[in-house]
């Protein structure tokens, strides 16, 4: 019997590592479930002391007892799917963020190309723009002497306008 208890102590003892280490441990989601499994069929150190404490007299006990420890292993099983799909969960978004990494890289890496495209644009304009700033000052120079000779051309229309009445006038006389 203290052999048995010993046994079911150090079971005890190795589900409170699993415990632990699922915690911390990243050892993947396969092998936790296979390890709580494995310990939820073995009794707990609880069980083994009551039952050789007391020893089943009756059917009803015995049935109370296997309902028990069928409970048991369905909780274990439940709480080793639940562990099961919170971790593959887990992977799933760092897969999800991985992607959503990759996606953002390739977007900088395209802005990136059209912000260098965009400066090499801007300096050939610039460059351009400097090969063509005499012709615009010439162009400049020859607007205002249009628009210089446009007003004389206004005022000799003017004159000749004048000048035609005054010679009509003195005809006239």
């Amino acid at each position: 019997a203290k052999a048995k208890i010993m046994e079911t102590a150090e079971v005890d003892d190795q589900k409170k590592e699993v415990n632990d280490g699922d915690q911390t441990s990243e050892k993947g989601e396969e092998q936790t479930a296979e390890t709580v499994s494995a310990l939820a069929t073995e009794p707990t150190t609880e069980e083994t002391v009551s039952a050789l404490a007391t020893e089943p007299t009756t059917e009803e006990t015995v049935s109370e007892q296997s309902r028990i420890r069928d409970l048991c292993q369905d909780m274990f099983s439940k709480t080793a799917e639940y562990l099961k799909g919170e971790l593959s969960s887990t992977s799933d978004e760092y897969r999800l963020l991985e992607r959503l990494n990759k996606l953002t890289i390739a977007k900088y890496a395209d802005m990136s190309t059209l912000a260098t495209n965009l400066t090499g644009a801007m300096s050939d304009l610039n460059d351009k723009y400097k090969t063509l700033e005499p012709y615009l000052g010439q162009v400049e120079q020859l607007e205002k002497s249009v628009s210089a000779l446009e007003q004389a051309a206004y005022r000799l229309d003017a004159y000749s306008k004048r000048l035609e009445a005054k010679f009509k006038q003195l005809e006239k006389k």
